[in-house]
């Protein structure tokens, strides 16, 4: 399933270097703009920067032709967190958005991800 903000979604997200992503999105990024934090679907992106959301759909059998979709931080009206719990066996965590267009997004995040600095990230752009 690709990752886009046009339908409601669920993601199974694991954490990848952010240099792995920078040339993806470098043409992207306005002046100021920064790669915070990367995750990887098994062929699909969803990037964080310090200005907005943004999903690299891989497309086709080469994984060549890729769309790009994002979301600036100022269009989120909601959002919530869900941390791992304590000694849990698969430390999992959650991120709910809800954006002005009424879009909901919902993405999963495995293994050892600190939900909570992403949420600090969406809340200093949504708390202006």
């Amino acid at each position: 399933m690709a990752i886009n903000f046009n339908t409601d979604s669920v993601f199974n997200l694991k954490p990848i270097d952010t240099d792995s992503v920078r040339n993806e999105v470098q043409g992207l990024l306005i002046q100021g703009e920064q790669v915070m934090y990367a995750f990887q679907t098994v062929r699909d992106q969803l990037v964080f920067t310090n200005m907005r959301i943004i999903a690299i759909d891989v497309q086709g059998i080469t994984g060549k032709r890729k769309s790009f979709a994002t979301m600036p931080y100022s269009k989120v009206q909601y959002f919530e967190i869900q941390t791992p719990g304590f000694m849990e066996l698969f430390p999992d965590s959650e991120l709910f958005i809800m954006f002005s267009s009424g879009f909901t997004a919902k993405f999963e995040f495995k293994g050892k991800v600190d939900i909570g600095s992403i949420g600090r990230l969406i809340s200093s752009y949504c708390l202006r």
